[in-house]
């Protein structure tokens, strides 16, 4: 796994849609400008809603997501 500074981890194992993005929603309400969230997911489907979630949400960014074998691994960076 490629590590980013992630100021955070959220861990949503186990949890299907639409949990993921609503609990990845309020804990980068809770980040600083610049912190970055490391989301935990087993939902594929997790994949395209977060990315999707994050392109159309100002002050979001998506800066990475990687696979290992079930677990799901995004990265979400508060810009502003």
């Amino acid at each position: 796994m490629t590590e980013y500074e992630s100021t955070q981890t959220l861990d949503v194992k186990g949890e299907n849609c639409p949990m993921p993005v609503v609990k990845t929603k309020q804990r980068v309400d809770e980040l600083a400008a610049d912190d970055v969230l490391e989301v935990l997911a087993t939902d594929p489907g997790s994949v395209s809603d977060i990315a999707g979630w994050a392109d159309s949400t100002p002050g979001v960014e998506l800066a990475g997501q990687e696979e290992s074998g079930d677990v799901y691994a995004h990265y979400v960076r508060k810009t502003e």
